[in-house]
């Protein structure tokens, strides 16, 4: 698979997608509000994972300099 992110990109979604859904889990908020934070939390865990952003793709943003 294609990566359109580079590693400090990748790390910096990880690291905050992971705040987001502890965030979401630990605090007193409406539900509403922490079912939308724990849900774009993981989005970015799953693209500082994977590497690819189909946003920057459509887009056509590629921080991965090789």
């Amino acid at each position: 698979m294609k990566t359109n992110q580079s590693l400090t990109e990748r790390a910096i979604r990880l690291v905050v997608g992971l705040v987001m859904v502890w965030f979401s889990l630990y605090k007193a908020m409406t539900p509403a509000w922490l079912l939308l934070l724990a849900i774009l939390g993981l989005i970015l865990i799953v693209t500082g994972l994977s590497g690819y952003c189909p946003i920057w793709d459509l887009l056509k943003i590629n921080t991965n300099k090789k």
